[in-house]
């Protein structure tokens, strides 16, 4: 039988990176069937809503999504379609790996970072209850719960156990926001109790920043709530090279949505130029995730060794090949492994 999957090629370079992902996927020989549910701001414009029904149907049929980035707008305008995702399907669980790529030119040459950074995705201010209190005067509300960060700490922790990682990080501002934050460290802590194996340590978020710009090597699983998990995982991926290489998944406990967390970048949309290595990243995750374990690693071992040789690399990370010459070196390094 083959897998059912949501593919939301989105607006911008979306579509581009979107159509090389599928195209690395497949090549893999891995059997999907892919549910093409397209939504891009003029559609989200046109129809009033930022999840159109045709968006919630397929996922809800499918459960799995790979989506390509969709235009935000800043300070005004419908809400951010991965937040309405997240809350529609409950996706919890950011996920997002930050791995040194060989080849790529980095303020860390000299040493490995191989980091996986937890963000809770369904609370924190991201809750979006604002409120004008009089003119000029604003409050929003920071909400965090037992529930919500308790599972995202089972998440990291049962991740870490899994895939044989050492050691997980708390990383808050209890010392500030005492009963909010302190919560959220309280929730780790008492689940950490139950996981003797993995070494527990905390940090605050400020320390934590400094820390992952002096020594990112020393670090192995981030467990953070959603806003500093949003900035965090962007500092993170700034270490490795941006964010045209850095995955990212959304995860449930019935559906999951794997997506590239780069923007749709109009301004180079339909050159040519986009980098699809966040995308076939993701897709690896998606991959692992339906349990295709020989296909993810045939596109990650792929994606690393068209970097490695260095000759069909993007502009972005000092190359000159196209989006769709970079793909078929893929393709190629795919088609060249053993089955």
């Amino acid at each position: 039988m083959p897998h059912f999957c949501t593919l939301i090629p989105g607006d911008g370079i979306g579509p581009e990176v979107a159509h090389a992902a599928v195209k690395a996927v497949n090549a893999t020989g891995v059997d999907i069937s892919w549910k093409l549910a397209e939504l891009n701001e003029t559609i989200i414009l046109e129809s009033g809503k930022t999840l159109p029904p045709h968006v919630l149907y397929s996922l809800n049929e499918t459960r799995v999504g790979l989506k390509g980035p969709v235009t935000t707008p800043v300070a005004g305008g419908f809400q951010s379609v991965n937040v309405a995702l997240r809350k529609a399907l409950d996706l919890f669980a950011n996920v997002r790996p930050v791995r040194t790529l060989p080849g790529i030119k980095t303020r860390f040459e000299d040493v490995r970072i191989d980091m996986v950074i937890f963000r809770e995705n369904t609370e924190d201010l991201y809750s979006g209850l604002e409120h004008e209190v009089v003119q000029d005067v604003v409050t929003s509300l920071k909400v965090i719960t037992r529930a919500a960060s308790e599972r995202i700490a089972n998440y990291a922790f049962g991740y870490a156990r899994k895939n044989h990682r050492k050691k997980v990080v708390a990383i808050h501002k209890a010392n500030i926001m005492k009963l909010a934050d302190g919560l959220f460290l309280r929730c780790c802590r008492e689940v950490a109790e139950r996981f003797k194996d993995i070494e527990y340590k905390e940090l605050i978020v400020d320390n934590a920043s400094m820390q992952l710009v002096m020594r990112p090597e020393t670090f192995d699983i981030l467990l953070l709530p959603n806003l500093y998990g949003d900035i965090v995982s962007d500092l993170a991926a700034g270490l490795v090279g941006g964010l045209g290489i850095v995955p990212g998944a959304n995860m449930g406990a019935t559906h999951a949505v794997f997506e590239a967390v780069h923007g749709s970048a109009p301004d180079i949309a339909g050159k040519g130029k986009a980098n699809p290595t966040a995308l076939m990243l993701s897709a690896v995750m998606m991959l692992t995730h339906l349990g295709e374990a020989a296909a993810a690693s045939k596109l990650q071992n792929a994606v690393e060794s068209v970097y490695a040789e260095g000759k069909n690399v993007t502009s972005d990370v000092g190359g000159s090949a196209s989006t769709d010459e970079f793909t078929e070196a893929v393709v190629k390094a795919i088609k060249g492994q053993p089955s």
